[in-house]
């Protein structure tokens, strides 16, 4: 009897221990969903499809534990609200560019592009070895955001006109889309600059709203069909030698995630800036062609008194934010000295091998 008593009960307790680690299991394997909100329309070349692959990604290294819903721009909230939205935790997640929110967070800026600032590779280089990302993360920690590169769209070029830009003097009273602090220094040289969704940039140059746009790049401006409303592709990449878009997560929802899955998120992220680098690169090369083989779109540079006076004027933007903004200098001081360390290796390296190649035609 009492043999069987502790049978029975030894029964009852291996079955007790061994259901123990099949419920931590289950719980561990909860599904978490997510609600990612962007800039860009619904799978829009590149910028939409990333935020998608930065999503599909996401789920897949977590095993199916985490997934996470992508809106386009104006399914939950219009583009340009995604940083409020995430911020607040309407969202969890947002996927933009951080020069949009310059009104909220004036040192967001430099985590997009820095007029004659660093290259892509260059940039990459700051943030996740010369503490970009940590100040990154303190700047947007006030806003209870968490944020990551999560692609980047390369070497910018100066935009659509229409009309030819000769001089400075042609540039008096333009009307043009471009944000960020190149969209300040333009308007410091006599044109006026506008911030506006993606999506309307068309209809505001066909209705004689802009007389240029800058939007993104060769890829994105031909599925935008910009080479219809104006002639000039100006290719002088100053303003943005390098755009960052931003994955913001909202603070809450990222300290209740464990490490593991934080684990996930920020990998899949740097695995969705590589990748979005390169489809850029390939996706331009091809647009480029149509354009100019297909379209006739005349592909220009500003003259030099244009880019000096740009020059000039985008230094003044930066010295008077950082002389008003404590986290723009000490962003922007990092910045700076990251580039001047490493530009003596881009010049002596990539810079003097491109300037070889096209000299021996190869």
């Amino acid at each position: 009897m009492q043999r069987r008593h502790f049978l029975k009960t030894a029964g009852l307790g291996a079955a007790g221990v061994a259901a123990a680690p099949f419920i931590s299991t289950a719980k561990a394997q909860e599904t978490i969903t997510w609600n990612m909100v962007t800039s860009w329309p619904k799978n829009f070349p590149a910028l939409g499809t990333g935020a998608n692959e930065f999503a599909q990604r996401i789920e897949t290294l977590s095993g199916g534990r985490m997934r996470v819903r992508v809106h386009g721009a104006g399914e939950l909230v219009p583009a340009l609200e995604v940083f409020d939205a995430v911020s607040a935790g309407t969202a969890e997640m947002g996927h933009s560019a951080s020069y949009y929110w310059r009104g909220k967070v004036a040192a967001s800026q430099f985590f997009t592009a820095v007029p004659f600032g660093m290259t892509t590779q260059e940039t990459n280089a700051w943030l996740y070895y010369g503490g970009g990302q940590e100040l990154w993360d303190e700047v947007y920690a006030k806003h209870n955001l968490k944020p990551f590169p999560v692609g980047n769209t390369t070497t910018q070029p100066g935009g659509w006109f229409k009309k030819e830009i000769n001089s400075l003097d042609d540039l008096q009273g333009v009307k043009l889309r471009l944000p960020g602090l190149a969209g300040e220094a333009m308007n410091r040289i006599g044109v006026t600059t506008v911030n506006m969704p993606g999506s309307e940039i068309f209809t505001a140059m066909q209705t004689g709203s802009l007389d240029a746009a800058d939007w993104v790049s060769p890829y994105n401006d031909l599925a935008f069909g910009l080479h219809q409303v104006a002639d000039y592709y100006y290719t002088s990449a100053w303003n943005e030698p390098s755009a960052i878009l931003e994955g913001t997560v909202n603070l809450d929802a990222w300290n209740a995630l464990p490490d593991d899955l934080k684990a996930v998120v920020t990998e899949a992220a740097r695995a969705s800036n590589l990748s979005m680098i390169s489809e850029f690169t390939f996706r331009n090369a091809q647009a480029l062609e149509t354009l100019v083989n297909e379209h006739d779109v005349k592909l220009r540079a500003f003259p030099e008194d244009v880019m000096q006076a740009l020059y000039e004027a985008s230094n003044e933007v930066i010295r008077e934010q950082t002389e008003n903004d404590a986290d723009s200098k000490k962003v922007y001081d990092s910045y700076r000295a990251f580039q001047d360390t490493v530009r003596p290796s881009t010049d002596s390296g990539l810079f003097t091998y491109l300037k070889a190649r096209a000299n021996v035609g190869a």
